[in-house]
């Protein structure tokens, strides 16, 4: 029996942030019940949309009954459902799968916590909480379109801990609007303080799918586009992140991620680690190890399909050889813990033996027990040095 994480996508915000590439959109509460049922039935009916859609679920994961282990709710916001909904999903959920859950993770903004609230995710089986904290600078959050203020946080985790949530991470963004370096030592200081199991860091991403990054762009001037870090500030804040979090006991295990001991997050490993999920809601991805599918992003037009009894499948990939190599050095050099090297030689035919004496000569990758992996300072240019090795094995064949 196949092991597999569930993810669960909630478009919806309360607000969009102005950074926001996602798709996400603010809509009336109204529209919260028909996307829950409408992802409750895609989870009840899982098999026969999907086989509609063209994907082979038995053949590549074998299972009658596939294992869940691991749930992400994710968004959008998907603390601003009522925890009834939510509770229904995992109900469906467990009478669809076979669950023995290990982890079960929601994200939420600091202003959306409540007492009662928090008491009914647990009570549905969540025990982790995704933060989506971002800065710890009241300055920053209002630049950056947030709804939550540096008060929420510290009201938020004392509501969560009280409620018997163990497992808490933050998210934190390197790069916004106003940040400075002493401002961003500051958010890393107050994030630790609260003791979190798990610390995400992001940097920040420009590009013209979010109202700020269109505007730095176009050379604008809305959304506090001229007062963004410069790319080398963000790679010092970065780095700045690394020894901050490293001394207060947290273990970097991936580009953007730390944690406590024992607290590395067991549903994101299972993406960089190729391992299957499966993906409902609007825009969720999906991966058995053979395909890799999306659904389509508007949430109107995923409920419309899945009540009309069709699948909202929009994007359907059969994984090539060459495609799954270009993954295991994208996804896997991602880990800190690097990738088996003569493993991939073995499986895809391929011999990087040139090129990576090229790299490691240069400092750019180490290899040690046959384990090739990136110094922990060169995972700020990651894609650059990948890019790199994969040019370099082309040239050769």
């Amino acid at each position: 029996m196949s092991n597999l994480g569930v993810y669960i996508q909630v478009p919806f915000c309360q607000t969009k942030c102005t950074y926001c590439n996602f798709h996400t959109g603010v809509v009336s509460s109204g529209r919260f019940a028909p996307y829950s049922e409408a992802v409750c039935r895609e989870i009840r009916e899982h098999r026969r949309l999907l086989e509609g859609a063209g994907v082979h679920l038995r053949d590549a994961l074998g299972a009658s009954q596939l294992a869940v282990d691991t749930v992400y709710v994710g968004g959008g916001t998907p603390s601003l459902l009522e925890a009834g909904l939510l509770r229904q999903m995992m109900q469906t959920l467990d009478a669809s799968f076979s669950c023995s859950l290990e982890e079960v993770t929601l994200e939420a903004d600091p202003e959306t916590i409540e007492e009662e609230k928090t008491a009914a995710w647990v009570a549905a089986g969540f025990n982790r909480i995704s933060f989506g904290s971002q800065s710890f600078i009241d300055d920053e959050l209002k630049a950056a379109g947030r709804m939550h203020r540096r008060e929420h946080i510290y009201r938020a985790v004392p509501i969560l801990r009280a409620a018997g949530i163990q497992n808490i991470s933050f998210d934190l963004i390197a790069g916004l609007p106003k940040q400075t370096h002493a401002s961003w030592w500051q958010s890393l200081q107050e994030a630790v303080s609260l003791g979190p199991q798990h610390i995400s860091i992001y940097m920040m991403e420009i590009d013209e799918a979010s109202r700020l990054g269109l505007e730095v762009l176009q050379g604008g001037m809305r959304y506090s586009a001229k007062e963004l870090p410069s790319e080398e500030a963000m790679a010092e804040f970065y780095g700045l992140a690394q020894s901050e979090l490293r001394s207060a006991g947290y273990a970097q295990y991936e580009i953007s991620n730390w944690a406590k001991p024992g607290f590395a997050s067991r549903h994101n490993q299972k993406y960089w680690q190729r391992r299957p999920y499966l993906g409902f809601g609007a825009g969720a991805h999906s991966f058995s190890g053979v395909q890799r599918w999306a659904n389509r992003h508007d949430a109107a037009a995923y409920v419309t399909a899945i009540a009309d009894g069709k699948s909202a499948v929009q994007a359907l990939d059969t994984v090539t050889s060459a495609m799954a190599l270009e993954e295991e050095l994208f996804l896997g050099l991602r880990q800190l813990c690097g990738i088996d090297l003569a493993r991939i030689e073995t499986e895809y035919h391929v011999n990087f033996d040139a090129s990576v004496a090229q790299l490691a000569a240069s400092g750019l990758v180490e290899e040690q027990s046959g384990l090739l992996r990136l110094p922990p300072e060169k995972l700020s240019v990651s894609n650059e040095i990948i890019v790199e090795l994969l040019r370099s094995l082309y040239v050769t064949v």
